[in-house]
């Protein structure tokens, strides 16, 4: 008998997909599309790039797996799937085809005692979880082992499996330090369960866009994550093991310093025939391919249509493959229902948020109209990156793609530290003079990643300017904070080291997003919003753009407090705490 094509049988798996799956989750990858919906051992949730806030000198890369991992759902606990290859991507040079840098995780699974069905036991683990790392320097061409045999710690099941003599008679947080590995290579690595660090009104969002706003007396919003728990890989690296020529943080020109952009990735892929043995096992044969990834938080969700969701999934951000994607970044959905000529008036949650139609009484980028793209060839623009010498014939493609100016870049290519990408303290009220830096996390690949300028100091968690709007909090202090908008030199602001410069764990990247599609950025660097009367109105901090700061999409901040060091995270929930009523 011939074996059936994949191509063939993937189309077919698809569609039986696209019948039986209905509900598709909004949250930051999880369950966001029809295929991995149905595999959670391979669904990549979400993806984090930060400068350590306890090193200067390090950046902690965050990916994480498995979707609404119950704490109570034994017996067979939620776990890494051994048939599944974990990778997290590292590009840091633009001219090269693929990653710069790879780390491939394997992991496997011995039973300690087979006589039991309890998880743990006696000192001894039921299906007890180790795990490989390779990394590649070659663009995966050839993969070095720098930790063989890593440890995963078990789940946080009850007090008697895990402190009581019956069990590990242990505590669960020596459980966590004592599966920190060092690579090697110097990496510090942790791979297990933690509490999913995402906060999202999902029950709201997936309601036609029934946001809650966090403080809403009347029907307050839920946290759809709130103690659930979700399996992680986090890595700490040295800067200079990221960066391209291998500098430390002491050789960067500036904290902007573009030799200083990573981007970042991450996948699980699955071979392309399961095997099921005699006896119930399950293995693998034939080559892998990618099932899932994720890079900027919400793509899948948000801005792919349903319809073209798996084939994102299955697309590698390289070799201008996205860019068949790139029509739903310079005219997002979303914006239609930020739009009174549109569909404005059919999302009511989302009447905060509405999009410059006249900035500056002459640009309007509603959906389908042109936006800067009158300017197209003037010499106003020349020294700014949308010159036709620049990235022109990206930024600025065509009269119909108003967008492509400020989303496509945040997605695609990062944020170049060229007018008029810089905020419009100091433009005089021309948004394409130089103005306040902010921003230089540029790494032109025309891809979807998580983008980080590594040269950007942490701001400290407990700064009292720290805030989980990110970069939209930084552009805020640098227009309107007299400490940062005096001058036009480049200087730290708070935040700057925030979503979408990288994405810290407290950042709230629904509400950043949902402010930036509402055109959050193109106001900050002078395209204000309508109610702004050039040559009359006094201050651009107009009633729209604070409307626009103040919206917030639900949770502004995870259910529990992050830890100091690394991993970050907070230890998983047990069930036996908190059963499942008690989630909301």
């Amino acid at each position: 008998m011939n074996p059936i094509p994949f191509g063939s049988l993937r189309t077919g798996l698809l569609s039986c997909a696209l019948l039986l799956t209905t509900i598709v989750g909004y949250a930051s990858s999880h369950r966001e599309a029809p295929l991995i919906s149905q595999d959670p051992l391979a669904d990549n949730t979400d993806v984090y790039a930060f400068k350590s806030p306890d090193d200067p000198n390090m950046i902690t890369i965050i990916a994480n797996y498995i979707p609404f991992e119950s704490p109570e759902g034994g017996p067979n606990f939620y776990n890494f799937g051994t048939n599944v290859r974990y990778e997290i991507h590292i590009k840091n040079r633009a001219d090269t085809p693929g990653d710069d840098i790879t780390y491939r995780f394997t992991f496997y699974q011995v039973n300690e005692d087979p006589t039991t069905f309890f998880n743990i036991r006696l000192g001894k683990q039921n299906l007890k979880t180790t795990y490989k790392c390779e990394k590649s320097m070659d663009g995966g061409k050839t993969f070095t082992a720098i930790v063989s045999n890593g440890v995963v710690p078990p789940n946080n099941i009850g007090p008697r499996s895990i402190e009581g003599a019956a069990g590990l008679n242990t505590t669960y947080d020596a459980l966590m330090q004592k599966s920190i590995m060092t690579a090697t290579t110097g990496e510090k690595i942790f791979a297990g369960p933690v509490d999913d660090p995402f906060f999202v009104d999902l029950a709201g969002a997936f309601d036609v866009g029934n946001f809650r706003p966090e403080g809403n007396a009347v029907n307050a919003p839920k946290d759809a994550l709130n103690r659930f728990n979700v399996h992680t890989i986090a890595l700490k690296i040295p800067v200079n093991m990221l960066q391209k020529d291998g500098k430390t943080v002491d050789q960067a020109a500036n904290i902007l310093d573009g030799n200083y952009v990573i981007g970042v990735w991450a996948s699980a892929s699955r071979q392309m025939i399961e095997t099921i043995y005699d006896g119930g096992d399950m293995g693998g044969d034939g080559k892998f391919v990618q099932v899932s990834r994720l890079g900027m938080p919400l793509t899948n969700e948000a801005v792919i249509p349903i319809g073209m969701k798996d084939r994102w999934n299955a697309t590698s951000p390289y070799g201008g493959a996205d860019l068949q994607f790139a029509k739903y970044f310079t005219n997002p959905e979303l914006a239609l229902y930020m739009d009174d000529s549109k569909f404005g008036g059919a999302v009511p949650s989302l009447n905060a948020l509405r999009i410059q139609t006249m900035a500056l009484g002459a640009f309007d980028f509603r959906n389908g109209k042109p936006g800067l793209y009158g300017l197209k060839g003037n010499s106003a623009l020349d020294g700014t990156a949308l010159a036709e010498a620049a990235f022109g014939g990206i930024l600025l493609p065509d009269a119909q793609s108003p967008r492509a100016v400020d989303l496509l870049p945040i997605f695609y290519t990062g944020v170049p530290n060229l007018p008029p990408y810089q905020l419009a303290t100091g433009k005089s009220g021309n948004p394409l003079a130089a103005g306040k830096p902010f921003i230089n996390n540029f790494l032109p690949t025309l891809g979807d990643m998580l983008r980080l300028n590594m040269a950007v100091p942490a701001t400290p968690r407990n700064d009292p300017k720290f805030s989980h709007l990110g970069l939209i909090s930084a552009a805020v202090l640098g227009l309107t904070d007299p400490a940062y908008n005096t001058d036009t030199k480049v200087q730290f602001i708070p935040n700057m080291d925030g979503f979408p410069n990288g994405r810290r764990l407290e950042d709230d990247v629904t509400t950043i997003e949902l402010q930036a599609v509402s055109g959050a950025v193109l106001a900050a660097v002078g395209l204000w919003y309508d109610d702004f009367k050039p040559g009359t109105t006094t201050s651009p901090v107009t009633p729209q753009l604070v409307s626009v700061l103040g919206f917030t999409a639900g949770p502004t901040m995870n259910d529990t407090g992050f830890t100091s060091s690394f991993p970050y995270m907070a230890k998983p929930w047990r069930g036996f705490d908190y059963p499942q009523k008690d989630r909301f």
